[in-house]
């Protein structure tokens, strides 16, 4: 009786619907960081609370709309491998260019600020609430219900394709900084700065994120676990937004991190094991 009546008020999942609420509740807080944030706090908090809202719209989408439960969305630690290897590949992405400009001698030490080397630990301790946010969202509840619906690899180059989208209203924001920013000081037309900016930002950031989307889909796929893929995602962003503010991360240490998460997120699409991500598929 009480499964029968709680199939009743279940609605069948539409990705537009759950897209709808959840681009809606997070959105503004985007939005509301490229407008109005000042500096680099106010555009942390913002952006940490556009990532948890991401988890909120799930929630209310399941609770309230689908009503079809969180049972596949990886509530198991993992295993101390998994670990070791996100550790790794943020330490492969981020710190060992550092490295390297440092041995090459283009960072000079006493030119580091130390009064910020504190953010190198404790950003990642901030952004595991955010990153959750997001993993909850789009590895543990969106990515299983597409590969219910399409084949493993469409599932997942869907899902990292929503996930670029998602962060399209930041991207957008900063190509329109940096287009006035450029008209100041190349004589372009404001306007036309923007324009040629905006879409060079696009352009150049839309495949790397999109393999990214593949790397992390794998790591949840991989380890099965929410809290794996949550501390990659916070180590990732608390790494990378650290070092900005510690050394600074010039074109070269961009390009490189983009290069590699391009590869490797071709490399899985292609060639990855997705098997438990299709038996979960087969099994629901």
């Amino acid at each position: 009786m009480n499964n029968a009546n709680l199939s009743n008020r279940s609605r069948q999942f539409s990705l537009g619907l759950y897209l709808l609420i959840v681009f809606g509740l997070s959105w503004p807080f985007q939005i509301a960081s490229t407008i109005w944030a000042t500096d680099l706090w106010s555009r942390f908090l913002l952006n940490s609370i556009s990532m948890v809202m991401v988890s909120v719209g799930t929630f209310i989408a399941v609770r309230y709309v689908f009503r079809d439960g969180f049972g596949n969305a990886g509530w198991q630690w993992g295993k101390l491998k998994h670990y070791l290897a996100v550790f790794g590949f943020v330490a492969l992405l981020w710190v060992f260019p550092t490295l390297i400009r440092l041995m090459a001698g283009a960072l000079d030490p006493d030119d580091l600020d130390r009064t910020k080397l504190v953010w190198i630990f404790l950003l990642p301790l901030v952004a595991l609430i955010p990153g959750f946010g997001e993993e909850f969202g789009w590895r543990g509840y969106m990515l299983p219900h597409l590969a219910n619906r399409l084949s493993v690899r469409k599932a997942v180059a869907l899902h990292s394709l929503i996930w670029w989208v998602w962060h399209l209203p930041i991207t957008i924001g900063t190509g329109v900084q940096a287009g006035v920013e450029g008209a100041a000081q190349t004589n372009l037309p404001v306007a036309l700065s923007v324009t040629i900016t905006v879409l060079a930002v696009i352009i150049v950031g839309a495949i790397p994120t999109i393999m990214h989307g593949v790397v992390f889909a794998y790591i949840w796929t991989q380890s099965g676990s929410l809290a794996v893929a949550t501390v990659y995602h916070a180590v990732y962003d608390g790494i990378r937004d650290s070092l900005a503010m510690v050394t600074g991360l010039p074109p070269i240490v961009a390009t490189w991190a983009s290069a590699l998460l391009t590869i490797l997120g071709i490399a899985l699409l292609w060639k990855g094991n997705w098997k438990r991500l299709e038996e979960q598929s087969i099994s629901n």
